[in-house]
């Protein structure tokens, strides 16, 4: 399964449950995630904030380069969820 293919099922699902992706292109940074995910709130969720991710798209067994890997911490230490994602499985755990 080719990386395109996960990033379309991700799309297709976030837009399934009413929210929202954005493709990121990052200046002056290296190894930051492909796409911001933005999840509506639910009934089970009011009153809670509102979820979002950012989500680093890979093929099916691909990990992160090293680089990558680097700047995904780096926006953890900031509070930021970053998910790594190679399979359609893996877009519905992070979704879930």
């Amino acid at each position: 399964m080719r990386e395109s293919t996960i990033e379309q099922y991700l799309v297709d699902r976030v837009k399934a449950l009413g929210g929202e992706v954005r493709k990121v292109k990052w200046i002056g940074r290296h190894g930051a995630p492909d796409r911001f995910v933005m999840l509506p709130q639910t009934g089970e969720t009011i009153g809670r904030p509102a979820r979002s991710l950012w989500v680093e798209l890979k093929a099916p067994g691909e990990k992160p380069k090293p680089h990558q890997v680097r700047e995904h911490e780096r926006m953890r230490r900031m509070g930021q969820c970053v998910e790594i994602v190679d399979s359609c499985e893996r877009v519905e755990e992070v979704l879930a």
